[in-house]
Protein backbone atom coordinates (compact mmCIF):
# COMPACT_ATOMS: atom_id res chain seq x y z
CA UNK A 1 0.00 0.00 0.00
CA UNK A 2 1.03 3.38 -0.59
CA UNK A 3 1.31 5.96 2.03
CA UNK A 4 -1.11 9.27 1.65
CA UNK A 5 -0.86 11.45 -1.60
CA UNK A 6 1.65 9.38 -3.15
CA UNK A 7 1.84 9.73 -6.95
CA UNK A 8 -1.69 12.13 -6.44
CA UNK A 9 -0.40 14.74 -9.05
CA UNK A 10 0.40 12.39 -11.46
CA UNK A 11 -2.51 11.11 -14.36
CA UNK A 12 -2.63 8.45 -16.84
CA UNK A 13 -4.62 8.94 -19.77
CA UNK A 14 -5.69 6.10 -21.46
CA UNK A 15 -6.59 6.79 -24.92
CA UNK A 16 -6.26 6.25 -28.62
CA UNK A 17 -7.39 9.61 -30.41
CA UNK A 18 -4.62 11.51 -30.57
CA UNK A 19 -6.69 14.90 -30.49
CA UNK A 20 -8.46 13.92 -27.32
CA UNK A 21 -5.30 12.78 -25.36
CA UNK A 22 -3.89 16.25 -26.40
CA UNK A 23 -6.86 17.91 -25.30
CA UNK A 24 -6.70 16.02 -22.36
CA UNK A 25 -2.88 16.38 -21.29
CA UNK A 26 -3.35 20.48 -22.13
CA UNK A 27 -6.15 20.61 -19.74
CA UNK A 28 -4.98 18.62 -17.10
CA UNK A 29 -1.24 19.61 -17.33
CA UNK A 30 -2.87 23.49 -16.68
CA UNK A 31 -4.56 22.24 -13.52
CA UNK A 32 -1.16 21.37 -12.19
CA UNK A 33 -1.03 17.72 -12.77
CA UNK A 34 1.88 15.29 -14.33
CA UNK A 35 -0.44 13.78 -17.51
CA UNK A 36 1.10 10.83 -19.15
CA UNK A 37 -0.56 9.15 -22.61
CA UNK A 38 -0.84 4.90 -23.10
CA UNK A 39 -2.59 4.76 -26.38
CA UNK A 40 -3.80 1.26 -25.30
CA UNK A 41 -4.63 -1.19 -22.35
CA UNK A 42 -1.60 -2.83 -23.37
CA UNK A 43 0.85 0.49 -23.08
CA UNK A 44 -0.75 1.21 -19.62
CA UNK A 45 -0.19 -2.06 -18.09
CA UNK A 46 3.41 -1.12 -18.49
CA UNK A 47 3.45 1.96 -17.34
CA UNK A 48 1.00 0.90 -14.22
CA UNK A 49 3.60 -1.33 -12.89
CA UNK A 50 6.57 1.15 -13.24
CA UNK A 51 4.66 4.50 -11.82
CA UNK A 52 2.20 5.35 -9.38
CA UNK A 53 -0.98 7.08 -10.59
CA UNK A 54 -3.21 9.12 -8.56
CA UNK A 55 -6.02 8.77 -11.51
CA UNK A 56 -6.45 7.02 -14.79
CA UNK A 57 -8.88 8.36 -17.38
CA UNK A 58 -9.58 5.37 -19.53
CA UNK A 59 -11.33 5.07 -22.69
CA UNK A 60 -13.91 2.03 -22.97
CA UNK A 61 -13.03 1.37 -26.73
CA UNK A 62 -9.15 0.94 -27.79
CA UNK A 63 -7.37 -1.40 -30.00
CA UNK A 64 -5.05 -4.17 -28.37
CA UNK A 65 -6.72 -4.23 -24.60
CA UNK A 66 -9.85 -1.89 -24.51
CA UNK A 67 -10.82 0.13 -21.31
CA UNK A 68 -13.06 -2.94 -20.04
CA UNK A 69 -10.02 -5.57 -20.22
CA UNK A 70 -7.88 -3.00 -18.39
CA UNK A 71 -10.10 -1.99 -15.47
CA UNK A 72 -10.70 -5.90 -15.14
CA UNK A 73 -6.67 -6.47 -14.62
CA UNK A 74 -6.50 -3.80 -12.23
CA UNK A 75 -8.98 -5.00 -9.94
CA UNK A 76 -6.82 -8.41 -10.22
CA UNK A 77 -3.25 -6.64 -9.84
CA UNK A 78 -3.79 -3.54 -8.48
CA UNK A 79 -6.76 -2.85 -6.65
CA UNK A 80 -6.55 0.58 -5.12
CA UNK A 81 -5.71 1.87 -8.70
CA UNK A 82 -9.11 0.19 -10.05
CA UNK A 83 -10.36 2.76 -7.60
CA UNK A 84 -8.49 5.20 -9.41
CA UNK A 85 -10.32 5.08 -12.77
CA UNK A 86 -12.85 7.64 -14.58
CA UNK A 87 -14.09 6.24 -17.86
CA UNK A 88 -14.85 7.85 -21.02
CA UNK A 89 -16.25 6.83 -24.10
CA UNK A 90 -18.53 8.13 -27.15
CA UNK A 91 -20.25 4.55 -27.08
CA UNK A 92 -23.22 4.79 -24.64
CA UNK A 93 -26.07 3.67 -26.91
CA UNK A 94 -24.65 -0.11 -26.11
CA UNK A 95 -26.19 -1.97 -23.48
CA UNK A 96 -22.89 -3.77 -23.02
CA UNK A 97 -21.23 -0.97 -22.06
CA UNK A 98 -23.37 1.46 -20.08
CA UNK A 99 -23.77 -1.92 -17.88
CA UNK A 100 -20.40 -2.63 -17.66
CA UNK A 101 -19.80 1.29 -16.29
CA UNK A 102 -22.88 0.78 -13.78
CA UNK A 103 -21.65 -2.23 -12.60
CA UNK A 104 -17.89 -0.78 -12.35
CA UNK A 105 -19.07 1.73 -9.98
CA UNK A 106 -16.68 4.36 -11.73
CA UNK A 107 -17.24 7.47 -12.74
CA UNK A 108 -17.90 8.20 -16.39
CA UNK A 109 -17.22 11.22 -18.88
CA UNK A 110 -18.86 11.33 -22.20
CA UNK A 111 -16.99 12.20 -25.22
CA UNK A 112 -17.29 14.71 -26.32
CA UNK A 113 -16.63 16.51 -23.52
CA UNK A 114 -15.41 20.07 -22.93
CA UNK A 115 -12.61 20.95 -20.67
CA UNK A 116 -14.81 22.59 -17.81
CA UNK A 117 -16.06 18.91 -17.58
CA UNK A 118 -12.67 17.52 -17.36
CA UNK A 119 -11.35 19.26 -14.99
CA UNK A 120 -14.91 18.97 -12.96
CA UNK A 121 -14.71 15.02 -12.84
CA UNK A 122 -11.05 14.88 -12.21
CA UNK A 123 -11.56 17.16 -9.19
CA UNK A 124 -14.54 15.42 -7.93
CA UNK A 125 -13.26 11.73 -8.73
CA UNK A 126 -9.95 12.93 -6.61
CA UNK A 127 -12.01 14.81 -3.44
CA UNK A 128 -14.10 11.03 -3.13
CA UNK A 129 -10.67 8.87 -3.21
CA UNK A 130 -9.38 11.21 -0.80
CA UNK A 131 -12.17 10.98 1.75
Amino acid sequence: MTEPGAGMERILVVEDETPISDVCQRVLTGEGFEVDIAVDGKVAQDMINKKQYGLCLIDIRMPEMNGLELFQWLKHKHLEMAKRVIFTTGDVVGGETTGFIERSGRPFLPKPFTPDELKAIVRKTLEEIEK
